[in-house]
Formats: structure tokens, sequence, C-alpha cells
């Protein structure tokens, strides 16, 4: 992978975040349900679309950038330590991810889409998608816009974890 996360592959790095997620579901899942730690973000099942798929469908058709894919996954560690009824199942990882892009696109570029197109990408109602991202915001404290070094580190972090992948010249010789 690039050492620079904009020039990497935006769908190289939506398989990194989304077997990221994947660990991360898998962990959670098999928590037991807290009593009276329902979320905006939980549905009643799983979509039946994969969360690979989900957020290729993300960046594709809401046209993410990789600032954007990095802030989401920066977004999961804020919102679950200021949030601790929330953590990424496969009930609320949906949810979030289309909440967080919307949030993300509107945060870190100049040119987003409406709520309207957010959410028929995502499969959500537009007045669903705003009640997501008006609760999102509110426990964020409406703090969106990470700085570009933790940005970096994200993804250093990401790449790093990932089977298969290094940074540019940090391959290492295996000879």
């Amino acid at each position: 992978m690039p050492k620079n996360y904009m020039d990497g592959d935006i769908r190289e790095m939506g398989v990194i975040i989304s077997d990221m997620l994947m660990e991360l579901i898998r962990l959670n899942d098999q928590l037991p349900p807290r009593e009276g730690f329902l979320t905006r973000f939980h549905s009643r099942a799983p979509p039946t679309i994969s969360v690979r798929d989900y957020l290729q469908r993300l960046i594709v058709h809401a046209t993410l950038s990789p600032p954007i894919l990095l802030a989401m996954v920066y977004y999961i560690d804020r919102l679950c330590s200021l949030y601790p009824a929330f953590t990424i199942t496969s009930l609320t990882v949906h949810r979030f991810l289309i909440t967080a892009a919307t949030v993300a696109a509107k945060g870190l570029s100049d040119s987003f889409w409406t709520n309207h197109t957010y959410a028929r990408v995502g499969g959500v109602s537009t007045k669903e998608l705003a009640m997501l991202e008006l609760d999102f915001l509110g426990r964020l404290d409406w703090i969106i816009v990470p700085k570009a070094e933790v940005l970096e580190d994200y993804y250093r972090s990401l790449v790093a974890r990932a089977d298969g992948h290094v940074l540019e010249g940090e391959e290492t010789d295996s000879t």
C-alpha cells in the first residue's frame, strides 16, 4: 500500500476496513446483549448484504474518499468511548456506516451529496438518516474533523494489521 493514504486504492482500503469491522463483529456478537442498551443504530435483524459489499456500495455510489473512510474508522473509537451503550455488531454496523459516511463527507469534503442520496445508497429513509445523523453528531459533541496526523495513524494501523499488506518502503526481506 502507498505510504500516503491519499494515494491508496479506495476499494482496497474498503476491503481492509471491512475485514477489521468483521473482526469486531465476530467478537462483539459473542457478548451477551446488555439489557436496556439498544441504540438508534440497532436493527431488528442483520441486513442480508455483507459488510464488505455494503462498504463497497458506499464507496462507489456515495463517492467516498480515503480521508472519509479513515474518519469513519476514527468515529468508531470516538463513539465507543463517548457512548458506552454502542458497539459495532451485526445489528449496528450498517446504520453506523451510512451515518459515519454522511457525517464524514459533510465534515471533510468540499462537495457532498444530499441526505436523500446517502439514504438511498444506504438503504434507509431520509428521515431515519437525519435522526441517526443528529444522534451521532450529538454523541460526538459535534467534533467530526480529525487532524491529518490522526488519519495517517489510523491508515498505518489498518495496513499493519491487514494480512498481506505493508506500506511501500516497509517491505521486509524474507530471504
